[in-house]
């Protein structure tokens, strides 16, 4: 599909949850004073721009596969450099001591073939730090897939993949302790208390249901969503309080130690 399905607005309904992970994630890097720093799909800049006030004398930089994104970012946040760049074809141009990838790598179900790059980029010492949803066995996603592969199959049945494109905590360790890397992985799920009507629907819509909604327009749209909140909201009721939706995060930060 050419056209750019990430909507800013859309993702940051709910900014304050998604960001909570990205917090807890450059907490556990241990640098003090790192000269290249990189924010790979740094969508519309927030976590750049945290990045680069954290560490003001860095060159930070970010990029991602979205125009929209980028020239939000580059609207928003003057601290740091922006280009619209699939990460799969990066390369660093100079040895990166701080790589981080946030809610990205799910996207790209390949990604474990790219890690070896990834730490070759990496200065001595330096740190890659990442973290993915693991939520793919989970309701919100597991009733998206059954959508697809039965009353929308005709329109949608390709996109109802069953396979978890992200590794376990375990995995990624061993992935990364083979490549000569000192690493800490772990996972948190969350349970997040979304406000609002089809709160669940509306967290998917800036993630998971994107490239479904790409593929729909008006009416045809109206109505896969309408088969979203009905499932999901059995699966999810909303209380008086507002509707609790598990979410299931994997962590990385691993430091290169040998060369």
């Amino acid at each position: 599909m050419s056209r750019d399905l990430w909507n800013p607005q859309t993702y940051h309904q709910f900014r304050e949850e998604r960001a909570r992970p990205f917090h807890e994630l450059i907490s556990r890097i241990r640098l003090d004073n790192p000269n290249h720093v990189v924010d790979v799909g740094c969508g519309t800049g927030e976590s750049t721009a945290q990045l680069a006030e954290r560490w003001p004398d860095a060159v930070v930089r970010g990029f991602d596969s979205s125009e929209a994104m980028i020239a939000k970012a580059r609207e928003l946040h003057t601290s740091a450099e922006f280009e619209v760049l699939d990460l799969r074809l990066w390369r660093a141009d100079r040895p990166v001591d701080v790589l981080v990838s946030n809610a990205v790598l799910h996207w790209v179900p390949e990604h474990p073939e790219l890690l070896p790059a990834w730490v070759e980029s990496l200065a001595p010492e330096g740190v890659l730090a990442f973290q993915v949803p693991g939520n793919f066995h989970e309701p919100s996603h597991t009733l998206i897939r059954g959508l697809c592969r039965t009353a929308w199959r005709h329109r949608l049945g390709d996109l109802a993949r069953e396979d978890a494109p992200v590794l376990s905590p375990g995995g990624y360790l061993a992935v990364l302790a083979d490549l000569g890397c000192e690493v800490d992985a772990w996972e948190t799920t969350y349970v997040h208390v979304l406000r609002g009507e089809d709160a669940v629907v509306r967290w998917l819509s800036g993630t998971t249901l994107r490239p479904m909604l790409g593929r729909l327009e008006g009416e045809e749209r109206t109505r896969f969503l309408a088969d979203c909140a009905r499932v999901l909201g059995e699966a999810y009721p909303a209380r008086p309080y507002g509707t609790p939706f598990r979410f299931r995060r994997v962590f990385v930060v691993a430091r290169r130690t040998s060369l």
